[in-house]
């Protein structure tokens, strides 16, 4: 035997998580509201890849403040279609930021961004470790 969820009243529980959404500003990390991000470690970099399909190259602001990386888009659309009878406008707007603590070891001067096929990919290269030397001294 399983169990099956009931829900008396579905239209109310959607509008209370929409309004939860929209008015209080919770996000549900798994609906889509903010890219997902795959960050990969190689030998001399980080490739940050975020996945951002329909947007601009324009629509992103990229800030780097204290080895604080911060990514963030704003897009706005109007639709309008006008007809003998009706006049409908749409507005859409979308935006999102996300923030990430670099590591220290990153050289910020050499960092590259690019954005193809809805996804933004930042390189950041790591710096070259100094070498350090170590010596004992014997006191004659």
């Amino acid at each position: 035997m399983s169990l099956v969820k009931f829900n008396q009243y579905p239209t109310f529980t959607d509008l209370i998580e929409n309004l939860e959404r929209n008015f209080l500003g919770r996000v549900d990390e798994n609906s889509g509201d903010i890219p997902a991000v795959n960050i990969k470690e190689e030998k001399d970099k980080f490739v940050l890849d975020m996945a951002a399909p329909g947007m601009k190259k324009d629509d992103f602001k990229i800030d780097l403040d204290n080895y604080q990386l911060t990514i963030s888009a704003e897009t706005k659309d109007e639709k309008k279609e006008k007809t003998d009878n009706y006049t409908r406008r749409e507005f859409v707007y979308n935006s999102f930021s996300r923030s990430f603590t670099l590591p220290k070891t990153i050289d910020i001067d050499k960092i590259k961004g690019d954005y193809k096929n809805g996804v933004l990919s930042l390189v950041l290269p790591k710096k070259e470790e100094e070498t350090k030397l170590t010596k004992q001294i014997k006191l004659s």
